[in-house]
C-alpha cells in the first residue's frame, strides 16, 4: 500500500522574470512502512519537496497524496498533521527558546486534542531516550543531540504515520549523529512509521533507507534501491558520479 504519492510535482518561487523553478516534474511513491531517501547536492530541490508536502512552499502544481487523499494548495488541516510531521535540520531553531521541554511537548499534545498530557509527556521523553529529568529544562540547557531528541518527541506527539526528516543529523556532532539515526530506526520499527529522509550524506541514506531518489537541478534523475547504492551500480551519469565521490558500503 502506498502511503505517499508524488506525481509530476513542480515547485517554484517568485513570478515572471523572478521565477525560480526549484522542483521540476518530480515523481515517486513511498510505501507504508518504507524509509525513502531524497539525495543530491545543495539546491537540488530535495528539501523543497518536503516543504511542498507540508504546505510551507505555497506555489506548486502536480499531485501529492497522503494515504490516498490528495492535497491541494498550501493549507493543511488538523488531520494532515495527525498523519504527517516534520523534523527539521536545526533543533535549536525549531524549539521555542523560552519554553521548557514540558511546555513544548504539552502544548503540542494539547493541540492534537489529547487529555492525558502529563503521562504522555513522560512517555514521549522515555521513547526518545531522555527521561523525566529533562522535562523542565530549556533548549539552551540541552546539547544539540538532546534538542533533536525533543524535536523528534514533539513530532511523535500526534502519533503520525509519516515522518519527514530534513537533514536531521547534519547540525550535530559526528559522535551524536549515529545515536540519533539509531533512535530513528528503533522508533520506525516500534511505531511502524514511514520515513522520507532528505540528506546529502549517502552513507546515512545507505544506513537508513530502503530506496532513494537522486535529484539534480530540481529533477529526479534516478530512483534506486539501497543495494544499488551500496554496490555503486547507478545508471544515470550524475548518480554514478555522486556515488563515486562518496564512501558507501
Amino acid at each position: 500500500m502506498s502511503m505517499l504519492d508524488v506525481e509530476d510535482l513542480n515547485v517554484w518561487f517568485g513570478d515572471g522574470r523572478d521565477r525560480v523553478d526549484a522542483v521540476k516534474s518530480a515523481s515517486f511513491t513511498v510505501a507504508a512502512g518504507e524509509s525513502f531517501g531524497l539525495v543530491g547536492e545543495s539546491g537540488s530541490g530535495k528539501s523543497t519537496i518536503l516543504r511542498a508536502i507540508t504546505g510551507l512552499a505555497r506555489n506548486w502544481s502536480g499531485r501529492i497524496s497522503i494515504d490516498g487523499a490528495s492535497l491541494s494548495g498550501a493549507k493543511r488541516d488538523r488531520s494532515f498533521y495527525k498523519t504527517v510531521q516534520m523534523v527539521f535540520q536545526d533543533p535549536y531553531a525549531s524549539l521555542h527558546p523560552r519554553h521548557t521541554v514540558d511546555q513544548v511537548l504539552g502544548e503540542t499534545l494539547h493541540l492534537h486534542g489529547f487529555r492525558d498530557i502529563d503521562a504522555r509527556v513522560a512517555k514521549l521523553l522515555d521513547d526518545v531516550g531522555l527521561g523525566n529529568r529533562f522535562r523542565f529544562r530549556y533548549p539552551h540547557q540541552l546539547s544539540g543531540g538532546q534538542r533533536q531528541r525533543v524535536a523528534i518527541a514533539r513530532a511523535l506527539a500526534g502519533e503520525p504515520d509519516i515522518l519527514l526528516l530534513d537533514e536531521p543529523t547534519s547540525a550535530l556532532d559526528v559522535s551524536v549523529q549515529a545515536e540519533i539515526l539509531n533512535l530513528l530506526t528503533d522508533l520506525r520499527d516500534a511505531r511502524q512509521l514511514t520515513f522520507v529522509m532528505v540528506s546529502h550524506d549517502l552513507a546515512v541514506v545507505g544506513h537508513m533507507c530502503d530506496r532513494l531518489a537522486v535529484m539534480k537541478d530540481g529533477e529526479v534523475v534516478e530512483i534506486m534501491g539501497v543495494e544499488t547504492l551500496r554496490n555503486h551500480q547507478a545508471i544515470h551519469p550524475y548518480s554514478a558520479a555522486l556515488l563515486e565521490a562518496s564512501v558507501v558500503g
